[in-house]
């Protein structure tokens, strides 16, 4: 049976709202949760940006058994490996072993912003797969030495530890970040169920759990939600490589000119039609995740959770 959690939007809300949404989402009964990591939002009409290495502390304190997994985080780019092994490292103690730690590639958008250099996804990959080797080292607690390719680690040792490293999700939508995904991670992450990729992470020997990351607006009115989701998520429907390679917010808020309120009302689910919601879920469930992470674009995020809780949630006990 498929496992429902929240997803927290950094690019949406300030840390003390994450912190807030995440214990009302234990308190209704959902177990686990996804949480953005970003430098800007996507849209300056989202508004937010928090450090999410911070929230996580909060959350940590402010729950007792949800699961929280980073969706995702790019260690290789704007944060060096070494300092992300030890926010890592740090977080999951925090959790007491209720942290899972997501792993992408990365968006110029976040990672250009030290001036370095933003890389083809082919090096992108092979920075992500060294710098997953430095983390993964640290975490034993043995002092480390490195002299790649792409990074240098000089007598690093984390000192406070969990008593077990977290799991590894990978994000990976191209063919070859499937098989680089399958072959590093401890699980598979997705912004949607896209077809056939989760089957070849599986085939190339991919194991773990699979995520996938479901976007509604729910609002009992639903051209209010069509509004809500165009106004605030409208840039994932541009296609393309702009995802990845445009460097600002405001090329973004430039180039979703392009997306119609009626583009966004046929790609998420707008409204409080429950039957909706659950066949959007059951696309992941057909395609074999485990978990499905809900994110409520907009301001409602408590009349989700108290939806979910009282109209999808049972359906999945």
């Amino acid at each position: 049976m498929v496992e429902i959690g929240i997803f927290l939007s950094t690019e949406e809300h300030a840390g003390s709202d994450l912190v807030a949404t995440a214990r009302h989402a234990e308190e209704a009964g959902f177990t686990t949760a996804s949480i953005s990591d970003h430098f800007h939002p996507w849209l300056s009409d989202q508004g937010h940006s928090p450090f999410v290495w911070s929230v996580l502390g909060a959350i940590a304190e402010a729950t007792s058994t949800l699961r929280v997994t980073t969706a995702v985080t790019c260690p290789s780019i704007r944060t060096h490996p070494a300092i992300v092994a030890q926010a890592t490292a740090t977080t999951q103690e925090l959790f007491g072993g209720r942290f899972r730690f997501g792993i992408g590639s990365g968006e110029a958008l976040n990672e250009h912003i030290t001036g370095a250099r933003w890389p083809p996804i082919e090096v992108r990959l092979e920075m992500l797969e060294e710098a997953l080797e430095i983390i993964r080292r640290l975490w034993t607690g043995d002092t480390v030495d490195h002299h790649g390719r792409h990074y240098t680690v000089e007598n690093a040792r984390l000192w406070t530890l969990p008593e077990d490293p977290p799991q590894v999700l990978m994000s990976a939508f191209g063919a070859r970040a499937v098989e680089v995904a399958a072959r590093i991670a401890d699980g598979y992450y997705a912004a949607w169920p896209a077809e056939g990729l989760l089957d070849r992470y599986r085939a190339h020997g991919g194991r773990g759990p699979a995520i996938g990351e479901l976007k509604t607006c729910y609002d009992t009115d639903r051209q209010r939600a069509i509004e809500t989701a165009h106004r605030a998520w409208r840039h994932e429907l541009v296609p393309g490589l702009a995802g990845q390679d445009l460097p600002t917010t405001t090329h973004f808020d430039q180039i979703a000119g392009i997306v119609t309120p009626e583009m966004v009302a046929d790609r998420y689910v707008c409204g409080d039609d429950r039957d909706a919601h659950l066949a959007a879920i059951a696309q992941f469930v057909d395609a074999g995740f485990d978990e499905v992470h809900v994110l409520q674009i907009g301001p409602r995020q408590q009349d989700l959770i108290a939806y979910y809780a009282e109209e999808i949630l049972p359906a999945f006990a």
